[in-house]
């Protein structure tokens, strides 16, 4: 019988990285992808565990997954809690206001109420914006909806993600625009529990054996067309 790996994750809609799962059980997007080739290079199947985006790596340090796959930037803070394996992708962050907004710089924001995810690369960022009024995202699963839907009604007045994922909402919907980008190269990996240096071990000589070959480079560019792949081998 194949083995299973247990991945935690957020269940929401934020194409191109991953759209909400239908079943509650499969997923489609770059991450899901990625993340069944690495593994299958390891002959074990992927099992997608949902979760609040808070609850993610307690769930791995609790020992109720193996691992997390989600959208996590390499931090300092995040590493005293999981060990990292090497990225499997790199992006810069992104602020999106609503169309006909004139603001281009992050001193344009002065006044402005700007969402974040909590806890995330993006809110540490948008912390340095001078004169904002930060406005934390993260009681819901469908994080993303909420701060899109927030900027839309006006509740507040734009929002800090990353490229991968506002870059398409601004082409896609004609409500918003792009303010501007923020070249902050995060390096985004796959976070085991503290002290598992085998699983740790295994993902990096997958990932390392499917950016060699390019096969991962071809999950990249089926999903994100836009951006460059940023992994030489």
């Amino acid at each position: 019988m194949t083995e299973i790996v247990r991945i935690a994750c957020i269940d929401s809609e934020a194409p191109p990285l991953f759209h909400k799962s239908l079943d509650g059980v499969l997923r489609e997007g770059y991450e899901p992808e990625a993340a069944q080739l690495v593994f299958g290079r390891l002959g074990r199947r992927v099992e997608w565990v949902f979760f609040a985006w808070e609850d993610m790596i307690p769930a791995v340090r609790e020992g109720d997954v193996d691992a997390v796959w989600c959208g996590q930037g390499i931090t300092a803070e995040r590493a005293e809690l999981v060990d990292f394996t090497a990225p499997y992708a790199v992006f810069n962050e992104t602020v999106v206001v609503r169309a006909g907004d004139r603001a281009r710089s992050p001193q344009d924001l002065a006044g402005y109420r700007i969402g974040a995810i909590e806890n995330s690369t993006n809110e540490k960022l948008a912390a340095t914006f001078p004169g904002i009024e930060l406005v934390g995202f993260g009681s819901s699963d469908d994080v993303f909806r909420d701060m899109i839907e927030a900027t839309r009604n006006g509740s507040i007045d734009g929002f800090v993600d990353d490229d991968v994922v506002n870059i398409p909402l601004v082409e896609q919907d004609s409500a918003f625009a792009t303010a501007f980008i923020v070249e902050t190269r995060n390096r985004w990996a796959i976070g085991v529990a503290p002290g598992n240096d085998e699983l740790r071990m295994q993902i990096n000589g997958a990932l390392a054996a499917v950016i060699a070959d390019g096969s991962l480079e071809s999950v990249w560019k089926r999903w994100m067309p836009l951006l460059d792949f940023p992994l030489p081998a």
